[in-house]
């Protein structure tokens, strides 16, 4: 896999060999469960370079190099990131995330995509670290790369992970979002998920009725764990709060809902379908002008984008009764969205939220996905089982499903402490030791490797998971620094 057709766009970027890398993933379609045509990509690039690869049971791709001459008595390290990436797009975008490649672009020091997901997250970590084992002329102990699969939409490669599938002796995760940053710990998650069994009814006199679609567009959204705190409105609870205050009155029927499209994304938009009276049609356009100057006095420094679009749609046969909508409605008011909350340990952090990701119209029913997350396993779980009753409550079919556990701080690190030296000697200031209300795998990888001493480690990465994603360029040359330093300190075996 050459280089020789990379855009100018990333290749007047430096270090050039990473974003070489990193174009290449921008290239390979890479949603979560559809990985294997930029592993293939990858594993090309390693057969050029002549280093070792094999695939795990699970599907991770594992790479190895040796050390340089002088470093072979230094512990193995173990460089770590996925490969998957969040599909989220503009809804006037026609992207594919499934063949077309991202198309990248540089405003005001930041690399960007063109109304999609960039998938610096992860992709920058993972091309950092291929990266490093492509080079020539760095100093390092024995390397290993785990790159994971399924990431964003389940966590499956870090599950699956094997207890003697790797060497190495220290875990350097390269998947946090703030250069400058060095991370000890994370948040745990769970799902939760609910379906509420809708009835229907004919409409009355559907020659004097109109269908309309209500879409909730502009919200910022962005990644459910790292931006929870940032007080972005919710489409789903934005346009629940609308039905709930002017269904009644204008005597709406509903027949779809479409709100929010992954677990880990904070919704963006929302498509409600309802059927009006024609002759009311004026009285929902008021009402929809009333209610946007409601939000907008609400978040109008938070989400100065937002809108809603009235778009007149083929008239259904039939539509949700009121006891069935109610349950919905209800059920989606009582839901908690947001932090629950704050971190007694670390001052600053979330440690118990919730995201009411997706409210959906599936079949004869409406299909509720929530993602808990939390620093504590307990308040995870009681946060998750407070949800659940909440719909319950409405009858619904619950589920609480995909469980991980955090990532706890390990105060003695001996990484930590050589880390935190190369940083402040590499920039003339200290790194911030922090924990990341977000999922990272080094929870799961602690469990069939318990010795493993873990850092995870970044560029600035901004609005993951939301189609602003945007990587800061001098940002990631700090972090290829800091990421080669460390390496070149690594202790010796037994050190």
């Amino acid at each position: 896999m050459t280089f020789a057709n990379v855009p100018s766009v990333l290749l007047q970027l430096s270090p050039k060999t990473l974003w070489q890398v990193f174009d290449l993933f921008t290239q390979c379609p890479r949603p979560s469960k559809h990985e294997e045509t930029v592993l293939k990509a990858i594993e090309q690039l390693c057969d050029e370079h002549a280093l070792s690869h094999s695939r795990d049971s699970i599907g991770n791709l594992i790479i190895s190099k040796p050390a340089t001459p002088g470093f072979e008595n230094r512990q193995g390290v173990v460089m770590q990131g996925h490969i998957d990436m969040v599909p989220q797009k503009n809804a006037d975008s026609n992207h594919n995330f499934e063949t077309d490649p991202i198309s990248t672009l540089i405003e005001d020091g930041w690399v960007t995509a063109n109304g999609t997901t960039l998938g610096a997250d992860n992709g920058i970590g993972v091309a950092a670290a291929l990266a490093v084992l492509i080079s020539k002329d760095l100093q390092h102990g024995p390397l290993e790369l785990l790159i994971t699969i399924d990431e964003e939409s389940g966590m499956t490669g870090a599950y699956g992970l094997e207890s003697d599938t790797l060497n190495g002796d220290i875990l350097l995760n390269l998947d946090t979002e703030d250069e400058g940053e060095i991370y000890v710990g994370c948040a745990g998650g769970v799902d939760v998920s609910a379906k509420l069994s809708m009835s229907w009814q004919a409409i009355n006199n559907p020659e004097n009725k109109t269908a309309i679609e209500i879409a909730v567009k502009g919200l910022r959204g962005g990644h459910s764990g790292l931006d929870i705190d940032q007080g972005r409105a919710n489409a789903n609870k934005i346009i629940n709060r609308f039905l709930m205050t002017y269904q009644p009155p204008l005597n709406l029927s509903v027949f779809s809902f479409n709100g929010g499209t992954l677990r880990n994304a904070i919704p963006r938009e929302s498509f409600t379908h309802v059927v009006i009276d024609s002759r009311d049609q004026p009285l929902l356009e008021q009402a929809i002008a009333d209610f946007i100057n409601e939000i907008n006095l609400e978040y109008a420094s938070v989400e100065p984008n937002f809108h809603i679009e009235l778009n007149t749609i083929p008239l259904p046969k039939q539509v949700y009764t009121q006891p069935s909508l109610n349950s919905v409605l209800h059920s989606v008011a009582a839901c908690t969205h947001g932090v629950t909350r704050m971190s007694q340990e670390f001052d600053g952090v979330v440690e118990t939220s919730n995201n009411l990701a997706i409210v959906k119209s599936d079949g004869h029913k409406v299909s509720i996905l929530s993602l808990v997350r939390s620093l504590s396993d307990t308040a995870r779980d009681d946060l998750a089982k407070s949800i659940e009753a909440t719909f319950i409550l409405a009858n619904a079919d619950t589920h609480i499903s995909g469980t991980y556990p955090g990532w706890k701080p390990d105060p003695c690190s001996n990484m930590l402490s050589i880390m935190s030296q190369v940083y402040e000697t590499e920039f003339a200031c200290p790194a911030k030791i922090k924990v990341i209300h977000a999922g990272l795998e080094c929870g799961l990888f602690s469990q069939p490797y318990p010795h493993w001493d873990m850092i995870s480690i970044g560029p600035t990465i901004r609005h993951a998971h939301s189609p602003d994603e945007k990587v800061h360029i001098e940002s990631v040359q700090k972090f290829w620094d800091f990421l080669v330093a460390s390496l070149k300190a690594i202790p010796i075996k037994g050190a």
